[in-house]
């Protein structure tokens, strides 16, 4: 009976030690597929703040150029409920070009997410004959800094870096 008993013994050690093995293994592959899948994540967030980057900057930019211009459209043109043209004008443009920076270098990308995607929303507010096709351009721009707002900006950014650094020194 003692022979029987430590053959059914040793069986279920030998159970035990293959279920470990394999869950190490498993363990190993999923460690392996998180640690690729960040640097495909991290690119896609990188191309989504530079592409909004690109846009609103050169949209603050030309604004900027021709100031009288800007503000005659948010006189006539543009219609930003509540504020003032002038006031609309300086804080759109304000929006475009910080936010935008702000996203570029991946730095309180969150916030500035948020905040560019008001900017975006204020546009399709204020001027109620877009055409289709750039609605389309303003639900893209505005899926985007969503996307940024929920996922952050990814390891490519000042805000990894930063967070790096802080949780290095506690």
């Amino acid at each position: 009976m003692s022979t029987t008993h430590s053959s059914l013994s040793a069986a279920a050690a030998s159970s035990d030690i293959a279920a470990i093995s394999l869950r190490q293994r498993l363990i190993g592959l999923a460690q392996g597929w998180l640690r690729f899948e960040v640097w495909p994540q991290a690119l896609a967030l990188l191309a989504a703040r530079l592409y909004l980057f690109e846009v609103f900057f050169r949209s603050g930019l030309t604004k900027v150029r021709d100031w009288d211009a800007t503000l005659f459209l948010f006189n006539e043109e543009y219609h930003v409920p509540v504020l003032p043209p002038e006031l609309a004008a300086w804080m759109g443009t304000g929006g475009e070009l910080g936010f935008s920076v702000l996203l570029a270098l991946g730095l309180v990308t969150r916030p500035a997410a948020v905040g560019l995607f008001f900017v975006n929303a204020m546009a399709v507010i204020s001027y109620p004959d877009l055409a289709p096709t750039a609605l389309k351009d303003h639900h893209l721009w505005g899926v985007l800094a969503t996307a940024l707002a929920v996922f952050g900006a990814g390891r490519l950014s000042l805000d990894a870096l930063v967070w790096r650094r802080w949780l290095a020194r506690r």
